[in-house]
């Protein structure tokens, strides 16, 4: 009994986009998973202006699932707004995401929580073979370099969206990217915060269904322009280290009685 009350609590939340033909295989999966990891769960999907059928899976799943929930936007967030607003939903004390794409199986969920002891903060994964047609491994190489190299980071894979995260982090950082420079801006200010990282290999598989909404050129021109907003704020400005100091403050002020 006393084992079973150490279990934790874990919220799971998928951004989906057209991903109609994948999110309620995650969704089911994710839940035999949860299942056999914990009592105390629950399973969100941050839905982002779809135009196929991904609302009716939905729908259908939140009939089926008691401690799963969705919420739906029909004016599209970008993908940054999505994953903010599926972090301001999560309740649970431990956080896991990843995309609705199904190019990462969240069974693998397993895999992270062993890794996550009491000096670490964050389990990234990292992409043991990355399973993109070749031009995107290309791009995919090139940004990865990039970004590591402008930002310092020190994550062996910036880019894997396959995430376990104390929610208590979310008390000192603050996010507000609406694209997918989100990735950086969140792993940029837990670095620069003192968080430490753990990073366990997880599979990367070719996607099924839909296609890319990042591997275009007007995105990526877009995200070049994006990433150096990003770093002119986050290197060179440093303002939200000022943010970070005053909450990490306040954290260790003593409670009065």
């Amino acid at each position: 009994m006393e084992q079973e009350q150490r279990r934790p609590g874990i919220s799971v939340f998928f951004p989906a986009y057209n991903d109609g033909g994948t999110i309620g295989s995650m969704v089911v999966a994710v839940i035999k998973t949860l299942e056999e990891l914990t009592d105390d769960y629950e399973v969100i999907v941050v839905e982002n202006g779809s135009t196929d059928y991904t609302v009716t899976v939905l729908e259908e799943l939140a009939q089926r699932f008691e401690r799963f929930r969705y919420y739906s936007y029909r004016e599209p967030l970008g993908y940054g707004g999505a994953l903010r607003a599926g972090f301001a939903a999560c309740t649970k004390d431990l956080i896991f995401y990843t995309d609705g794409d199904a190019q990462y199986d969240p069974r693998e969920l397993k895999l992270l929580l062993p890794a996550l002891n009491d000096d670490v903060d964050i389990v990234n994964g990292w992409k043991i073979d990355r399973s993109d047609p070749l031009h995107r491994k290309i791009i995919g190489r090139v940004y990865h370099h990039t970004v590591k190299f402008l930002f310092g980071f020190k994550l062996r894979d910036v880019d894997c969206d396959f995430r376990l995260i104390r929610r208590r982090v979310f008390d000192t950082i603050d996010l507000e990217s609406d694209s997918g420079t989100i990735c950086l801006e969140l792993v940029k200010k837990l670095q620069d915060a003192g968080y430490r990282f753990a990073e366990v290999p997880v599979h990367h598989y070719h996607r099924t269904y839909g296609k890319s909404q990042f591997f275009n050129f007007p995105r990526l021109w877009r995200t070049g322009v994006q990433l150096i907003g990003l770093w002119w704020k986050l290197v060179i400005r440093r303002d939200h280290m000022r943010r970070i100091k005053v909450r990490r403050k306040q954290q260790e002020l003593p409670v009065e009685r």
